[in-house]
């Protein structure tokens, strides 16, 4: 499935909820958000129909995101059933990690092929004060219950916070000394509550080879640029939306949790699948994947015009 572009779209993430257990501060208001009802939201039957015609499009790799995909009811029974698909050669998910002492084992058995957990801190404190009141144990015993699992090559995302988290950048490239990992430090976008953060917030990637001199490039893995410590097990990702322009290479499409196709995470273009089954709903993604833009302009306008915060379309 190729768009206007010429780029061959095969990567799908579809967001399963909008709801989190968490209120990380560049991704949600204090207060949280409005919370969609029931009959709003894609059912379980709905996430597995657009997942096939995706599929079917030519679609080869899904990742599962919400909000916090482990929230939502049947999430085990949604992955099980997007894993059974046959085009399907990867199936991930991202997650916040704290709900994995119960789900690691169920996902793994459900044909979850990898994960990605968000973690912006390792500092009790400070993890407390960015999620809004989570607590870091529950994380790291989530990235425990997930090995245990045998989820092996785990992904770590870690948002660069300019004058937040930077003074952690050499301790979180250090974990990649005995794990196999792929700890990657993600720039912030301006979007939702962040997007009139102050211009210090916006810290490049850069900023992680200045702190981690010893790091050498050994690669990509997908739009991460990939580094290593000299004899460590794992890797550094540096993903850079703002200073690396990577949109000619896009691959990827967003279906929302309310059922909306975003063929640009920051554009306002949405094209509507709920309700849409069969050759009608795979007619609506080629249609929406014919009109992807050639890029997101975030570097030239300075702010997202997605028009949604982030847990509304799909981390």
């Amino acid at each position: 499935m190729r768009d206007g572009f010429g780029r061959d779209i095969s990567y799908l993430r579809l967001s399963v909820t909008d709801r989190c257990n968490y209120r990380c501060r560049y991704c949600m208001p204090a207060e949280g958000v409005c919370k969609r009802r029931r009959e709003e939201i894609l059912s379980v039957e709905d996430c597995i129909a657009v997942a096939a015609a995706a599929a079917a499009c030519g679609v080869t790799k899904v990742r599962v995101t919400g909000g916090e995909p482990l929230v939502r009811r049947g999430i085990v029974e949604i992955c099980r059933g997007i894993a059974a698909l046959p085009q399907i050669r990867e199936l991930c998910l991202t997650t916040n990690g704290s709900l994995l002492p119960q789900l690691a084992g169920p996902l793994r058995e459900a044909g979850v092929d990898r994960l990605n957990i968000s973690l912006d801190t390792l500092r009790p404190t400070r993890f407390a004060a960015l999620t809004r009141g989570g607590r870091l144990e529950d994380a790291l015993a989530g990235l425990a219950a997930a090995e245990a699992a045998g989820f092996r090559q785990l992904k770590l995302n870690v948002v660069l916070l300019g004058g937040v988290n930077d003074d952690e950048i050499a301790d979180f490239a250090a974990l990649t000394r005995e794990k196999p990992w792929q700890v990657r430090f993600i720039e912030l976008m301006p979007m939702g509550p962040c997007a009139d953060w102050p211009r210090e917030r916006f810290l490049s990637a850069d900023a992680v080879l200045s702190r981690c001199p010893a790091l050498q490039p050994v690669g990509a893995s997908g739009v991460a640029e990939l580094y290593r410590l000299p004899g460590a097990a794992g890797t550094v990702g540096l993903i850079r939306p703002l200073s690396h322009r990577f949109c000619g290479g896009c691959d990827r499409i967003r279906v929302t949790a309310d059922g909306r196709l975003k063929p640009c995470l920051h554009q306002a273009a949405e094209y509507p699948l709920r309700g849409l089954r069969g050759e009608a709903l795979e007619a609506a993604i080629r249609a929406a994947v014919a009109a992807k833009p050639r890029g997101h302009r975030l570097a030239d306008e300075g702010h997202s015009r997605a028009q949604r915060d982030m847990n509304e379309i799909g981390g």
